[in-house]
């Protein structure tokens, strides 16, 4: 098993798939092994189809259902170079709205941030519509106050994407900025080095304790927000999805769901 788990992993990463779909994937079909137990070379798509069931009956959602298929199908497909496909269809997902906050909510966060650099992270997130991921990975080189531009290189889907800074920051961007060299982490972690992202989702859960709210925000809200807030402002949906990355407009529209202003008029007759 653990032979056929690393050949699996150095396909993954032969073919460039991030870290954590590489850490999804492998996880995944280790389950599927350990449920299987023997045979593993061949598929057997009445035991796929067993399995699948297991997962979804055990409580977990139809994403790791999933996320169980594709690594399924890759490894027979990629790795075994098996004749017999699986051809099995993936679990209907729910589509949930993104959780967004108002612009009271991130004031409130932000001000119950003492720390500057946290403070300046989260400010920079909602500002630019970042990821954690980006916002820890920012070098010195990535930020152009001159012409208000934040370059993420290799974000999600290894894709390179421009997008904007408020103005209003740029003046503590500066500052971190000072005796930095070009290459150096923007926002190091006490340690030097990377800050990891766990670290600054806990700081985000501290702010939202402090700030009093009780939405069931995490830190990819405020990029949910920073969407959200461009389209109630009037900014065309192709621009907000160019500044997200996003490669499918349908992935974007999704926030007009919550950004409908003409239904944010009517009122209850109550």
């Amino acid at each position: 098993m653990e032979n056929l788990l690393n050949k699996f992993e150095q396909e993954l990463r032969l073919r460039n798939y991030s870290r954590k779909t590489i850490l999804a994937y492998t996880g995944a079909l280790r389950q599927y092994f350990q449920y299987k137990k023997t045979g593993l070379e061949q598929p057997d798509v009445e035991n796929i189809k067993a399995y699948l069931l297991h997962v979804l009956d055990s409580g977990k959602s139809s994403r790791t259902a999933n996320i169980a298929l594709h690594s399924i199908q890759y490894f027979y497909r990629h790795i075994m170079s098996t004749s017999c496909a699986v051809n099995l269809r993936l679990a209907k997902t729910h589509q949930r709205l993104p959780v967004v906050l108002s612009r009271s909510d991130i004031a409130r966060i932000i001000d119950s941030v003492e720390n500057t650099k946290h403070r300046t992270m989260i400010a920079l997130a909602y500002g630019a519509g970042l990821r954690i991921s980006e916002v820890v990975s920012l070098r010195v080189a990535d930020i152009d106050c001159e012409q208000l531009t934040i370059y993420l290189k290799h974000a999600k889907g290894d894709k390179d994407r421009v997008s904007i800074i408020p103005a209003s920051l740029c003046d503590k961007l500066r500052a971190f900025s000072h005796g930095k060299t070009a290459q150096e982490f923007f926002f190091p972690s006490q340690f030097g080095g990377k800050m990891t992202e766990r670290s600054l989702q806990a700081v985000f859960k501290r702010s939202l304790l402090r700030a009093d709210i009780i939405k069931p925000a995490t830190f990819h809200s405020l990029r949910h927000s920073f969407a959200t807030h461009l389209l109630e402002n009037g900014t065309d949906i192709r621009y907000v999805q160019a500044l997200l990355g996003h490669s499918n407009i349908r992935t974007t529209q999704r926030y007009t769901q919550v950004t409908n202003l003409a239904l944010k008029n009517i009122k209850s007759p109550l």
